[in-house]
């Protein structure tokens, strides 16, 4: 199959070649005919029409005792081709003339008759002269011709020309010779070229591409074909990556959906076949069922949200606010919410007030997800401390630093992935999986940035930056 292409290739470049070879070969022919031909009311004729013309005129006239007669198909003639004529007797002066120009004289001298064989073009005309044969006495004539006609003349040795001709033929049956060869030669190295480049298109389309060496006339086009390959295979890497994850992120949030409907399924099942009598256990299924109904409507709406932030589809409404005493009443909120109320939360600000522009409640919840997932996914006597400071360049740094386990090098690198949950939520895999990956979607919509800093056993920094307001 390789190497049936690679024969098509090289006929179908063979063939190129020669139809060049053709079309330049009739470009030069219609060249010549338009550098080298004359118009008249035939068509294009050669440049050999005025002098033939001016000499086959004679045919049309007597010349006796004096007396010139033209016949009229000569005069006709003229006035087609759209030319003049002059007759000069002996003595140099004008017998007769038709269409003549009135800026030509009456009279000339055989110099002048001399001087206007080799003339150029001039006054709009090109003349040519000619004398009469067959007469008793001397008479010559003039034909005006209104083209730019050329007149110059090669003169050469017809006898040397003539020894010269074999060898000419066999020059010029060489010179095609080679030409032949050379057109062949090259049609097979570019055929061998071009395979190259397709059968590494075709590796590429295939994943089965093997680089090629960078060198020669096609050097940047392999190197071009070498790149996509690298690109290729990063992308397959990347999107075989996602899948995976993918793939893992929808068996844990399967899995984390289950988990809380069970309860709510069982306990349900309790109060609907009324064996639960008692007012006290009934109220304390209800709890139960609508805690783990809260954790549902929770992971429904991080998977609605993240997707929103994704799409741009959901509401973007920023206004100015002081940012200080924002982030101190949502770290309130979670202090005074009883699942952390026995938890070490500080807040800590020694800057004055300052101005960001943010959408205050989905900021919120990027700043609060930091916090969270400090508190939910460390042990319960780590110390949580957030604080809000200004840097130089007028950027708000908002740090969410703990104590805690820490994260490690493979995680931090995928920790903002939506699809991705840390190796340390094994224990408590109430978390979606999107609160970190939400938390930089908020970020990133306000312009700003999320880094994070960490060692295990030593603890995590989350820090926002964001651009403050003059």
């Amino acid at each position: 199959m390789k190497s049936k292409r690679k024969h098509h290739l090289l006929i179908r470049t063979v063939i190129f070649t020669i139809t060049l070879i053709l079309l330049l070969c009739v470009m030069a022919i219609g060249l010549f005919y338009y550098m080298f031909s004359i118009p008249e009311p035939e068509g294009l004729s050669t440049t050999r029409f005025p002098q033939d013309f001016t000499n086959s005129f004679s045919v049309w006239t007597t010349y006796e005792n004096g007396e010139l007669q033209v016949e009229e198909i000569g005069l006709k003639r003229l006035d087609e081709y759209g030319l003049w004529i002059q007759f000069i007797d002996e003595n140099g002066e004008e017998i007769f003339s038709h269409n003549k120009p009135e800026s030509y004289p009456a009279k000339y001298t055989a110099a002048d008759l001399l001087a206007l064989s080799t003339s150029e073009y001039e006054n709009g005309y090109t003349l040519f002269v000619n004398s009469l044969d067959d007469t008793d006495e001397e008479c010559s004539y003039i034909v005006g011709f209104p083209y730019d006609i050329g007149k110059s003349m090669l003169y050469y040795n017809g006898s040397r020309i003539s020894l010269l001709s074999p060898a000419a033929r066999f020059l010029i049956a060489a010179g095609f010779g080679i030409l032949a060869a050379s057109i062949f030669a090259y049609s097979v190295w570019l055929s061998r070229k071009l395979s190259k480049v397709t059968d590494g298109i075709r590796g590429l389309s295939v994943r089965d591409y093997i680089p090629i060496k960078e060198k020669g006339v096609f050097s940047e086009i392999y190197a071009s074909l070498n790149k996509m390959n690298r690109e290729l295979k990063q992308a397959d890497k990347v999107q075989e990556e996602t899948e995976r994850t993918r793939k893992e992120w929808i068996t844990n949030i399967t899995h984390d959906l289950k988990t809380p409907l069970s309860p709510i399924k069982g306990y349900a099942e309790l109060l609907a076949d009324n064996s639960v009598k008692e007012t006290q256990e009934i109220q304390e299924y209800g709890k139960i069922i609508l805690k783990n109904v809260n954790h549902t409507e929770k992971l429904i709406n991080d998977l609605k949200l993240t997707y929103q932030l994704e799409s741009g589809a959901i509401p973007y409404n920023p206004k100015d606010v002081r940012i200080i005493r924002c982030v101190r009443e949502w770290v309130i909120d979670i202090v005074n919410d009883p699942a952390f109320s026995d938890r070490d939360i500080t807040f800590e600000s020694n800057t004055p007030e300052l101005i960001a522009r943010i959408d205050p409640d989905l900021f919120r919840r990027a700043v609060q997800n930091l916090m969270i997932n400090a508190l939910t996914h460390n042990p319960e006597n780590t110390k949580v401390k957030i604080t809000v400071t200004v840097t130089a360049e007028n950027r708000i740094l908002i740090s969410v630093q703990d104590n805690g386990a820490g994260i490690s090098e493979t995680d931090q690198a995928e920790l903002f992935e939506r699809y991705y949950r840390g190796t340390n939520t094994k224990e408590k895999p109430e978390g979606s999986g999107l609160g970190l990956a939400i938390a930089k979607q908020i970020v990133t919509l306000h312009g700003g940035n999320i880094i994070v800093k960490s060692r295990v056993n030593a603890g995590t920094e989350f820090i926002i930056s964001l651009p403050a307001q003059n």
